[in-house]
């Protein structure tokens, strides 16, 4: 099991290229001060910076959140942070190569981190929303009475674009789109041209998660429409070797010829994009995700309606993909008393009032505050409700659209 001596591995090595700028002048540090007076220098370093966070664990509550990845000994690697509103923190490492799939033993790692962390301090532990992580979600829930197991939203995000890929034009568009920029990219010449004719912009678009890179490379094939179309009828297309070979000639059927290719383009950009915006809103640490994503969902809805023109028979399918993967993994008590205990919803015209928001409200608030304190939480929630108090102070009015919630 690795734990935060990671961090300070980190941070030796670091001290070894500060080391480094100094040039051929300067005495190199023997094996022995680093891993003597230099480590324990850097433990203590990292045990300072962690008191800050720590110490916000138990003014604000914390976040347990697990990333599993895979090394290049083809291990499998649960890193665990903690996320709190000063910041997110590693923790630790575990191999879980022997459990990744038992839903046991997975319970066994989030409730060791839950004790070490501090029941007292935690809101919730979050983890992706494959099955034997939604077995142990439940079963540490049972324990934990007040917890929340909460899928990551960036996954459940990812898994609707994926769907939404499988569907006949989705699935079709994307692999031309795949087999285009497999081509330019494949060949020197044939990217240098592209790359003219389209005034150096790339179609290949940066790692967001998987299927969202796929619809923002079909957004930029879509930008440089006009430019791969004068590309694939110009002189020098005609003339490149690479385009007279049979994928050549396939891109450009594609790119000038396929009647469909470009409407079925529009629409994917049109019908994706607003999901891959609360992608990237999720998966970004500028404010807290947890009091916005249940507005995002809506706002999205609404949106991939509207650039559908409303007509119902292109947007009520992708809404059909949307809430088979946000009613049963996304749609949480938590995230609905996030969207009501958030000012910069709960006072602005569009709040919605109903019924299922303030129920998931009460949920959380019967698991999480004990029974003795729910008549004050309740007036201070009418406090609250009505912009009473230290919730209508000019200074909480003027800063509620500035900063998160946590911090307001």
């Amino acid at each position: 099991m690795l734990c935060h001596s990671t961090c300070v591995i980190a941070h030796t090595f670091q001290h070894c290229l500060r080391l480094g700028k100094f040039g051929p002048g300067l005495k190199p540090s023997s094996m022995h001060e680093m891993r003597t007076w230099i480590l324990k220098e850097e433990v203590a370093n990292t045990d300072s910076l962690m008191k800050a966070y720590k110490a916000s664990w138990k003014t604000y509550g914390c976040s347990i959140m697990s990333d599993g990845w895979t090394d290049g000994k083809n291990r499998s690697i649960i890193n665990f942070l903690i996320n709190s509103p000063i910041g997110t923190m590693f923790y630790k490492s575990i191999d879980a190569s022997d459990s990744i799939k038992d839903g046991n033993l997975l319970f066994k790692y989030l409730d060791e981190i839950v004790e070490e962390i501090g029941e007292e301090n935690v809101v919730q532990v979050i983890t992706d929303n494959h099955s034997s992580y939604v077995s142990a979600g439940k079963k540490l829930m049972d324990k934990r009475k007040r917890i929340y197991w909460t899928p990551c939203a960036a996954h459940c995000i990812d898994l609707m674009l994926e769907d939404i890929g499988k569907m006949k034009i989705y699935f079709e568009t994307l692999e031309k789109v795949r087999t285009v920029t497999k081509f330019i990219y494949g060949h020197g010449i044939v990217l240098s041209m592209m790359r003219s004719f389209t005034n150096n912009h790339e179609l290949l678009r940066p790692v967001v998660t998987r299927f969202a890179t796929s619809y923002l490379t079909v957004r930029s094939v879509y930008k440089q429409k006009n430019g791969l179309i004068a590309m694939s009828a110009s002189e020098q297309w005609c003339s490149c070797s690479w385009a007279k070979k049979p994928k050549g000639i396939k891109v450009r059927a594609i790119i000038v010829f396929d009647p469909k290719f470009w409407p079925h383009v529009a629409l994917c950009v049109k019908s994706t994009m607003p999901l891959v915006s609360i992608l990237r809103e999720v998966d970004s640490e500028e404010r807290p995700a947890m009091g916005f994503i249940y507005e995002l969902m809506d706002l999205a809805k609404e949106k991939i309606a509207f650039n559908c023109n409303d007509v119902k028979k292109r947007y009520v399918p992708i809404w059909n993909k949307i809430d088979e993967r946000w009613t049963p993994q996304l749609h949480r008590p938590l995230h609905a008393a996030g969207y009501y205990l958030n000012p910069q919803i709960r006072y602005s015209d569009k709040f919605s009032t109903h019924l299922e928001i303030k129920r998931g409200l009460f949920e959380c608030m019967d698991r999480m505050i004990p029974r003795e304190e729910h008549a004050d939480a309740d007036i201070q929630l009418d406090e609250y409700d009505k912009r009473r108090g230290d919730f209508g102070s000019l200074l909480a009015l003027e800063t509620m659209r500035k900063r998160s919630p946590g911090n307001l």
